[in-house]
């Protein structure tokens, strides 16, 4: 019989690395493309400067027809789906990643929920975040662009004129599959945001639904408009990053990425 030898509790030591800056969590639609490319892009412009700063996902089921019912079929789901984030574990932030349905169930329903699987987080969705970029930007008077359809569009304006902003020009793609909706390209974003902003005067612009790629064209919109300009993605990045305390200007990702809370 061949020689054996086990050896068990070996010493080691440990040292914080992974999310010792800060972990944030998302709750990410599983039709997303887009949320964690543009986390990763803004992670990459902060350079070595993100060291210590580490993102979890956990994808939650979902249509990827958007309506206002398979919006509001998510909410049993986003407890559930936040769990399985570092399961034991504690999250700095976190996020759940959609815009409309954080209109239809409510910024603060949402925040709940989350708050049920991670109750040491700090948490946020795109509305919470939005509110919190305009506040941040001075912006009353907010353009707003978003693919949805019509009813969809309805929620998106109400919801942001019950939190207190005015919404005096609208547009939209009209686009309700979000695997379309993840390939819109830059130039058609620039076009529909130039002709939001010819028609009235506002304070800045915001393009709606976590599924638009805007966080590497930001600061170019923003060079022809000659507003800050932000997005879903790029205004909960934002909110995310301030609220881990991650208080740094991050060069290359827009006018708000110039401030704090």
């Amino acid at each position: 019989m061949a020689e054996f030898e086990l050896i068990e509790n070996l010493p080691f030591n440990t040292e914080s690395v992974l999310g010792a800056f800060a972990r944030i969590g998302l709750v990410v639609l599983a039709s997303d493309y887009t949320v964690e490319h543009e986390f990763r892009h803004l992670l990459n412009l902060i350079g070595k400067d993100a060291t210590g700063i580490d993102l979890y996902h956990s994808r939650i089921a979902n249509s990827p027809n958007i309506t206002p019912q398979t919006l509001a079929a998510m909410e049993p789901s986003i407890t559930e789906t936040a769990e399985r984030l570092l399961p034991g574990d504690t999250l700095d932030v976190l996020a759940y990643g959609c815009t409309s349905a954080s209109m239809v169930l409510g910024p603060e329903r949402v925040n709940d929920l989350l708050n049920a699987a991670k109750p040491e987080s700090r948490n946020t969705n795109p509305v919470t975040s939005a509110f919190a970029a305009f506040d941040a930007l001075g912006a009353k008077r907010v353009a707003v662009l978003t693919p949805y359809r019509s009813d969809v569009n309805a929620i998106v304006r109400d919801g942001l004129e019950k939190g207190g902003y005015e919404v005096p020009i609208f547009g939209s793609f009209n686009e309700e599959q979000d695997p379309v909706v993840a390939n819109i390209d830059a130039d058609s974003l620039k076009s529909a945001i130039n002709t939001l902003v010819s028609k009235t005067k506002v304070d800045a612009v915001f393009v709606s639904c976590t599924s638009i790629r805007l966080m590497h064209i930001v600061g170019e919109i923003e060079d022809e408009v000659d507003l800050p300009v932000t997005s879903s993605n790029h205004a909960m990045a934002w909110h995310c990053l301030r609220l881990a305390g991650f208080n740094k200007v991050v060069s290359g990702a827009g006018r708000l990425f110039q401030l704090g809370l």
